[in-house]
């Protein structure tokens, strides 16, 4: 069957700059990962910009990206550095020569060191520091810009950041996550209302990441019915209001018995089960249509797919999941939802958050064995960009 995709369909990949560029002054930074990797170097991409961009070109009308917050401003309020926002602005503006849609995120999951000193999100300053780098990201970047995303998944971010202690600030504070959510929940409504009043006709969005909780026995169905409604429901619920679309990622099935069950931290039990999984958590695609239909119902806004993926190191379950997705989004458009564009994570093997650069989502390999970095397209990559020149496959 071909699976043809609208007209003026956007097809990209996304990157995030903490995960891809050399470690700056942020909470990242020297941190050891799951996999004995310590987050410094990551994959040269600011060395690498020029090469990279050719494979960014290769795969995707459209380009996803955030911009390293602690370079840009290295104090609170503080103008921007010139030099650095040169190097973007050069990176960006020839993806722009190419054609290439821009989707800018504002918070990809990092701060700058000051701004975590100055109190972090569950700090009363915390807003006005947000707001102030937003200012100057639209005053900068703003006529590059195709679309804006004010954060990037934040139920992930506080989950892990404030509840689970996997990101930094490491912590496992419920009145700091509640704090933060709050704070972040304003400082977005706020932040759209910047970039809408100089550039009233882009759109602006979050990506909000959806799981499949579920309880794989009596203990787990109240901590998976509890933890599937703060995450996927009462989130969106608080971000939603202002925005022009919703941001969608989805990548995986996660079960309670009666705590969380992964392939990163219990494989034992998903092995013991029998579930088809890859390399972080149950795989289970199915579900992003689920999603889809239940956001599209409650909010009627467009929607994005901002992050799509699967964590292995075989090109060929990466093409077999990739359809699998796809086939959901064709199925989806011809029943009427108004979805406008995909956007594959990621690009390039990256640095895996806490997990590491052996945890691997890329189109493009990046050589981490030999600390070459060099990159090389897979078969993966090949297939999608086929996917992308066709509008189908």
């Amino acid at each position: 069957m071909r699976y043809q995709f609208p007209e003026n369909f956007i097809w990209g990949t996304s990157t995030a700059s903490t995960q891809i560029e050399t470690a700056s002054n942020h909470a990242w930074k020297g941190l050891k990962a799951k996999d004995g990797y310590t987050f410094l170097r990551t994959t040269d991409h600011e060395k690498r910009r020029k090469e990279d961009q050719t494979y960014i070109c290769k795969l995707g009308n459209a380009y996803r990206l955030s911009l390293d917050w602690s370079r840009l401003q290295l104090s609170p309020c503080a103008p921007f550095e010139k030099e650095v926002v040169q190097e973007y602005r050069d990176f960006i503006t020839d993806l722009k020569t190419n054609n290439i849609y821009i989707m800018l995120v504002a918070h990809h999951f990092t701060n700058p060191n000051w701004f975590d000193v100055a109190g972090h999100w569950w700090g009363k300053r915390s807003v006005s520091y947000y707001l102030n780098y937003v200012e100057q990201l639209v005053l900068h970047f703003g006529d590059l810009v195709n679309n804006w995303n004010t954060f990037n998944e934040p139920a992930v971010y506080l989950a892990n950041g404030m509840l689970l202690g996997n990101f930094p600030p490491l912590k496992k504070n419920i009145s700091l996550m509640l704090k933060s959510q709050k704070n972040m929940a304003k400082a977005n409504k706020l932040a759209v209302a910047i970039i809408k009043e100089k550039y009233p006709d882009i759109p602006v969005g979050i990506s909000k990441n959806t799981v499949n909780f579920y309880g794989q026995n009596a203990l787990g169905k109240l901590p998976a019915a509890l933890f599937g409604w703060w995450f996927n429901r009462h989130i969106a619920e608080q971000f939603i209001e202002p925005l022009d679309y919703f941001g969608m990622s989805y990548y995986a099935r996660v079960g309670f018995d009666p705590l969380p069950v992964t392939y990163i931290d219990t494989p034992e039990k998903i092995e013991a089960l029998g579930l088809p999984h890859d390399k972080m958590w149950e795989y289970y695609p199915e579900a992003m249509s689920d999603f889809i239909e239940y956001f599209w119902n409650r909010y009627k806004k467009p929607i994005f797919i901002t992050e799509s993926g699967i964590c292995t190191d075989d090109s060929s379950v990466r093409i077999r999941s990739t359809k699998h997705y796809l086939q959901q989004l064709h199925e989806l458009i011809n029943k009427g939802v108004d979805i406008k564009g995909y956007f594959h994570w990621s690009t390039f093997d990256n640095f895996e958050w806490n997990i590491g650069p052996t945890y691997r989502f890329g189109l493009v390999k990046v050589d981490f064995e030999n600390e070459t970095f060099d990159r090389t397209m897979k078969p993966c990559g090949n297939f999608y960009s086929e996917v992308v020149r066709n509008n189908g496959f």
